[in-house]
């Protein structure tokens, strides 16, 4: 199933978070933190101005972002776990 967003929502699959740490103790899921950071999916349209004309999402489809930690909705998909968020809700794209 593909799933499309409207307005100004994007889809997000967190990025898993590292599960060793850099002495070597491996951290099981039960005590990891949800990660902040994820891969873009999917994007909306864009939302409209007062005019009606669409004012496009500045993120594209494979931009890897950064979010809080309590940021949009968790809805599975096919079985795969993803977020369905505002981009106001995106702090900032990572960039290499």
């Amino acid at each position: 199933m593909k799933i499309r967003p409207l307005h100004d929502r994007v889809i997000i699959k967190r990025v898993e978070a590292e599960r060793t740490t850099a002495s070597g103790i491996v951290i099981p899921d039960s005590a990891g933190e949800k990660p902040d950071q994820g891969e873009v999916l999917a994007v909306g349209p864009g939302k409209r101005d007062d005019n009606g004309k669409y004012l496009a999402v500045d993120l594209k489809v494979g931009d890897k972002v950064l979010f809080g930690k309590y940021a949009g909705q968790t809805v599975k998909v096919d079985g795969q776990e993803v977020l369905v968020m505002r981009e106001e809700d995106v702090m900032g794209v990572l960039e290499a």
